[in-house]
């Protein structure tokens, strides 16, 4: 089956602006036009690719065929020589990547390469490989040191992680020390459900696994003023604390055991060529801003 460029465009514009209106100012063309090809596309593979709700979003085969056309448009860039290829619209690129990642050292190397746009689905470390799994993204940052089939991988380094809390929550749940049963009463703060770095830190503090009171906040830099507020105590990136633990402002639960976290870079196969300029700036950035990992 071969389809249509200018219809796969549309489709693509429609999904990421997230309206027949945007997705035709973007293009050039009216909306008319867009609904048009659309609809061809849509007669061509014989099934709905766009929910047409308010914002847009794709069915399934919608999401796949979307994700086609943002890798035949980079591979035709770097085919060109020229990310830009000469006023056209910039190449994007799909990256699912953990949010502490780009509140640390990620964003420099995305940065490098300013002809190119970014769509970036944030998740946790230990789960970003789900995407590349689905297909639904071009490369990612991980915590697995198994490549997903049809994936290279490369490692980063380590991110240090520190469990902190405020002096007041410091003397309020843990006056007589951070015990196995002052970590069961003291509330925690976690990113998302998927979230295992506390409860891997207090197994590692503890020897056991234990179930604290905990509030979701899915936010790096939340997470960093929820525990200088003395909300709950959590993990937090060195980078983004060690000022405060410098003055004061946080301490550090157990100032003997950091949690380093290994994180790799997974690219699709196929893409891997034209994804070459961004996979040399993300080794680069992470040689400098992440720790030597440990991991084997």
């Amino acid at each position: 089956m071969n389809l249509d460029p200018t219809q796969l465009a549309a489709l693509s514009a429609i999904l990421r602006l997230g309206s027949f209106d945007a997705a035709a100012s973007s293009l050039n063309v009216t909306p008319s036009a867009i609904s048009q090809r659309l609809k061809a596309l849509e007669e061509q593979v014989g099934a709905a690719l766009v929910n047409r709700s308010q914002p847009c979003t794709p069915t399934p085969l919608g999401a796949r065929l979307a994700k086609h056309a943002e890798d035949v448009a980079l591979l035709e860039a770097a085919a060109l020589g020229d990310i830009h290829r000469g006023g056209a619209l910039p190449a994007r690129l799909t990256l699912a990547v953990p949010a502490d990642s780009i509140a640390t050292w990620l964003l420099p190397a995305l940065a490098a390469l300013p002809d190119m746009l970014f769509d970036l689905r944030v998740d946790d470390q230990d789960t970003a490989d789900d995407w590349l799994k689905r297909g639904a993204v071009s490369a990612a940052v991980t915590g697995h040191n198994r490549a997903v089939t049809g994936c290279d991988l490369h490692p980063l380094g380590a991110l240090r992680y520190i469990a902190t809390a405020s002096p007041a929550f410091m003397q309020r749940y843990f006056a007589t020390g951070v015990s196995a049963e002052n970590l069961a009463r003291a509330p925690m703060l976690t990113f998302t459900p998927k979230d295992q770095l506390q409860a891997r830190w207090i197994t590692a503090k503890t020897g056991r696994t234990l179930h604290p009171p905990s509030h979701q906040m899915p936010s790096t830099h939340a997470f960093v003023d929820a525990a200088l507020e003395g909300l709950a105590w959590g993990m937090n990136p060195e980078t983004l604390v060690r000022g405060h633990l410098d003055d004061g402002r946080l301490i550090a639960l157990d100032p003997t055991l950091p949690m380093d976290v290994p994180l790799y870079w997974q690219t699709t196969r196929v893409m891997a060529p034209a994804l070459a300029p961004l996979t040399t700036s993300i080794l680069r950035a992470a040689k400098t801003q992440l720790r030597p990992s440990c991991d084997k």
